[in-house]
């Protein structure tokens, strides 16, 4: 079921996260529909050779998490994108779980808007990404 908070109900400091544990065949599809066939992604002998000696989860793949939660736990339905903000701090792998966090940071009354903090970490904490959405809510 999809969260939808009307925007008068959120809160600065409300957070939300979800986690995934991160497939082959979320790798594939995932460059199946964008065309991004990197060998650092879906070829493991090439990336054998690498010094990550696996093959990495695309970048955008392992963002897009930040998109599921705001679209569906915080703020949830009718959520908007404007901008985010994606910092890449640590490579994930295929088998990787992930947890994806939004945090409020501040809401702008005037507009509708919503500035969260978001942080992606792995299974052992480590932080894999970081940044910064602004979204508008209806």
């Amino acid at each position: 079921m999809i969260a939808d908070r009307r925007f008068a109900e959120i809160k600065v400091g409300d957070k939300a996260s979800q986690s995934k544990t991160i497939s082959e065949s979320d790798v594939y599809l995932f460059a199946g529909i964008t065309g991004d066939f990197n060998p650092m992604h879906v070829n493991k002998d090439f990336s054998r050779k690498t010094v990550y000696k696996k093959r990495l989860v695309h970048g955008m793949l392992t963002g897009s998490m930040i998109s599921t939660v705001l679209g569906t736990e915080l703020p949830g339905g009718s959520t908007i994108y404007i901008s985010q903000e994606l910092n890449f701090r640590a490579p994930v792998f295929i088998g990787d779980t992930l947890t994806a966090e939004v945090e409020v940071l501040e809401k702008r009354e005037e507009k509708k808007i919503i500035v969260l903090n978001t942080i992606i970490y792995n299974q052992n904490q480590k932080v894999v990404v970081t940044g910064k959405a602004v979204v508008k809510k209806d």
